[in-house]
């Protein structure tokens, strides 16, 4: 008896699409995307999209406005996994570096004026999607690794748990026997960041920028200092963390920071 086929979804929230696209792209791996499992919803790739129970959604993006709040706790309901993919969903994105810092209303009548009237979407801090609903697994990436995605899905399908990296872009720049852009005098973030990434800006000679999201064991203590003793400022450092980093950066950032206060 032939194994049933499990539904899968695919949606996207607040981003640039990237990791939607890089699936769509993967001509090589999207056939077999689709006749080993049943693609109930991925609007970039079908039209007769149906939204019902699904055994594994995958969601890129992050939630940017109210609405969106209610669809991803839509889609957590009717969903038995969830896996965040790429950057925004994971971390929240360039769009929420900010988040947080209690600008959002100026910054809001910034861009959009006094006379704000939204008659579609309310918007709201851009947050990662974790910031609403429980998430099980996490592809980081900006865009994700189609490689690393693959995996995962096959993983996943068999009812294995997808592995994450457990060690920083550091190493991978090692195995690339890359010069080190620190020792440079470069603010490079190689040391706290995932990663997945195959260290391709450092390979360009380029600092990692911490797109692939902080690294579990990462120690912020010690890369500020080092940064510190580098001649960086403190405003730019941190400028260069919450860019990628997100709400869960900022959080991070403020418990080094106090820390380091208390101490003197």
């Amino acid at each position: 008896m032939a194994q049933e086929k499990l539904k899968i979804g695919v949606y996207g929230f607040t981003g640039c699409a990237g990791d939607q696209l890089l699936i769509i792209h993967s001509e090589d791996q999207l056939l077999d995307f689709f006749n080993v499992a049943e693609i109930r919803s991925f609007l970039m790739a079908k039209s007769d999209n149906i939204d019902d129970e699904l055994d594994v959604a995958f969601v890129e993006g992050s939630i940017s406005t109210k609405e969106q709040v209610e669809k991803i706790k839509e889609i957590r309901k009717r969903s038995k996994i969830v896996v965040a993919i790429g950057h925004c969903a994971c971390f929240g994105g360039i769009q929420s570096m900010y988040t947080g810092d209690g600008t959002y209303e100026k910054r809001l009548k910034a861009v959009y004026g006094d006379k704000i009237n939204f008659e579609i979407d309310t918007p709201i801090e851009a947050k990662p999607i974790d910031a609403y609903i429980k998430v099980d697994y996490y592809i980081p990436g900006c865009p994700i690794d189609q490689k690393q995605f693959f995996a995962a899905f096959s993983k996943i399908i068999h009812g294995t748990k997808p592995v994450s990296y457990w060690f920083p872009v550091c190493t991978e720049c090692k195995w690339k026997e890359n010069d080190c852009l620190l020792l440079k005098g470069i603010l490079c973030l190689g040391p706290i960041t995932n990663a997945g990434c195959g260290a391709i800006c450092p390979s360009h000679n380029l600092p990692c920028v911490g797109c692939w999201g902080l690294y579990d064991d990462a120690n912020l203590k010690s890369q500020i200092n080092l940064l510190l003793e580098k001649g960086f400022s403190k405003e730019e450092i941190l400028k260069r963390f919450k860019t990628f980093g997100g709400p869960k950066m900022t959080e991070r950032l403020k418990e080094v920071l106090e820390e380091e206060e208390k101490n003197g």
